[in-house]
């Protein structure tokens, strides 16, 4: 049960978790495509893995159209992986845009990617969409972010039983530590939740991005696994 030989797409794969699994994967010998917004972002992401296996491809992934004309351009493959998203969490106090951004920027182009991906996907291969632990531990601050978790967690079973026999699964990650932004303020901020997250969940710290590609991989890889969410969230939804 390896990814050897096989072509795995990830949206979302030029940086954090997207950028870990496309290197987990093409260490066991996939051919790799990544896709992003940021052309830069893309260019350092191909410098660092610096590798023939490694395709990359910018992306829009909130317009459908720019969604299906890539998948026109990559052909087929075997598996995907959608962990890119663009969002803000507000309550739902927040203004309209604020709640809809998670659905806009998360929800939407995994179900769209989805979609699209069908005419190219392999029928033994499998598609692993992105939630987060949120969904099922809700904080005071986050009510259509909570939400739009929940609806990728059940978009994943209803097409885990619609597109049988590809597989399709959800990974839920907890915090996990990624590349600051330049902004102080920001990082400092950032520092503060993750100490926060730490006392909210089992283990007592925070995720690296290879917690999540390792689950990512598993999902890929097992052949009698659908239907099914992992929570690589370090115990949060326990606590």
């Amino acid at each position: 049960m390896t990814l050897k030989d096989h072509r795995v797409v990830i949206i979302g794969g030029s940086s954090g978790i997207g950028l870990a699994t496309a290197k987990a994967a093409i260490a066991q010998g996939a051919r790799v495509v990544i896709a992003g917004r940021s052309s830069e972002k893309l260019e350092k992401a191909q410098a660092e893995i610096n590798s023939e296996s490694l395709q990359a491809f910018q992306l829009d992934n909130k317009k459908e159209e720019a969604i299906r004309a890539f998948f026109k351009q990559v052909g087929s493959f075997d598996h995907l992986f959608t962990p890119g998203a663009s969002y803000v969490r507000g309550p739902v106090t927040a203004d309209t845009d604020i709640a809809q951004s998670c659905f806009e920027g998360k929800f939407w182009p995994q179900y769209f990617a989805a979609k699209h991906a069908l005419p190219y996907l392999s029928k033994q291969g499998s598609i692993v969409l992105m939630s987060g632990a949120f969904g099922q531990r809700p904080l005071a601050d986050g009510a259509s972010y909570a939400a739009c978790n929940g609806a990728i967690e059940s978009l994943g079973k209803a097409l885990a039983v619609e597109l049988s026999p590809i597989r399709v699964n959800v990974v839920s990650p907890g915090t996990i530590r990624t590349p600051f932004r330049s902004d102080e303020g920001e990082a400092a901020n950032r520092e503060l939740a993750y100490e926060a997250y730490k006392q909210m969940c089992a283990l007592k710290r925070v995720g690296d991005p290879e917690d999540v590609a390792h689950s990512v991989i598993y999902l890929m890889t097992n052949r009698y696994t659908t239907g099914s969410t992992l929570f690589p969230d370090g115990g949060y939804i326990l606590s």
